[in-house]
């Protein structure tokens, strides 16, 4: 199985002569991202460059060059399809961007949504250093319940605007520190939080993204039921979602951030407690080390949950195969 690679690298056209520079660009950009049109004011002396980030899943770019038009036409679209979307945000400097017979002008904190399926026009001048972010099609048009190009202005001065835009920053800066799964999970997580932001809504409404939502949750609450201090809002925050939106993906599933945690510890519990590795511990020990509070705590909520004490777990023998509750079990009372 071949690995997951992440790759950084930078290009400058620094190094080239400036009969060099303009080719270079052009073809530079269109082998990262795809066709376009580059119309140089002044070719003479053109300075850009790039530092470039990416995996088989994204591709997070940092650019900065000259003055340049960059433009997709009809026949581009064409002949060279590409129904990935882009995230676009100057992080100096002021952009123009026409697509759709729309015009938006973008700065810091005011990035964009575009399509690369549709035809479109980006004047910059020579201020400009910008992300963008190739994000795969599937992605967006999922989680919108949508197959149709998106295009939006995105105002990411407060609130989940401003997360988003923190995150995408963030990538950057840390890029020499990431790894491949870092960078697709936060990747994830924005274009998730963007998504959001997009339809112009605090909460994923599609039922198969709710099922999505519900199945990470599980996963990460499985792998971290022990933490003691794990709940409904450090799971959340650590998934880069907002409380509400666990809770709803939850309710659709018909349990609470809270029955999970205490479903999961009982479970991890009652493997352990059949398990020959654990028979040195006793129940206390195994309460703390299980996520409960106290082993008082344990028993109550194990008896009634499982209809015998702890200790009468213990001696019921091996866990057999068949015995863990599946994935959708929830614990059917409250402590």
């Amino acid at each position: 199985m071949a690995l997951e690679t992440y790759v950084v690298d930078s290009s400058t056209t620094r190094d080239l002569t400036s009969r060099e520079r303009t080719d270079f660009w052009s073809e530079h950009v269109t082998s990262y991202q795809t066709r376009m049109g580059y119309r140089y004011p002044n070719t003479d002396d053109f300075h850009a460059g790039t530092i470039r980030q990416s995996t088989d899943a994204y591709q997070l770019v940092m650019f900065w060059s000259d003055t340049i038009k960059y433009t997709r036409t009809p026949g581009q679209v064409r002949h060279d399809p590409d129904e990935d979307y882009r995230l676009l945000l100057p992080v100096a400097g002021e952009m123009v961007l026409r697509q759709d017979d729309q015009e938006v002008r973008l700065a810091p904190e005011a990035g964009c949504l575009l399509t690369f399926a549709a035809p479109f026009e980006i004047l910059q001048d020579a201020s400009v250093r910008a992300l963008i972010l190739s994000i795969p099609a599937q992605e967006v048009n999922g989680r919108l319940n949508r197959a149709s190009p998106l295009y939006a202005g995105l105002d990411l001065t407060s609130g989940l605007g401003r997360v988003v835009g923190d995150m995408l920053t963030g990538l950057h800066e840390e890029r020499d520190t990431l790894t491949s799964g870092q960078f697709d999970a936060v990747s994830d997580r924005l274009v998730e939080l963007l998504c959001m932001l997009a339809a112009g809504d605090d909460r994923p409404t599609a039922p198969g993204h709710l099922t999505d939502v519900e199945r990470v949750v599980r996963r990460y609450v499985r792998e971290h039921a022990a933490d003691p201090d794990v709940t409904g809002s450090t799971m959340a925050q650590a998934l880069g979602w907002s409380l509400r939106q666990v809770q709803l993906a939850l309710q659709h599933a018909g349990t609470t951030p809270r029955e999970l945690i205490r479903e999961e510890r009982l479970q991890l519990v009652r493997d352990r407690l059949r398990a020959p590795a654990y028979r040195h511990m006793t129940i206390t020990e195994l309460a703390y080390a299980s996520g409960f509070s106290s082993s008082s705590a344990l028993s109550t909520a194990f008896r009634q949950r499982f209809g015998v004490s702890p200790r009468e777990m213990r001696h019921a023998g091996p866990l057999s195969v068949g015995d863990r509750a599946p994935d959708h079990a929830v614990a059917t009372s409250r402590s």
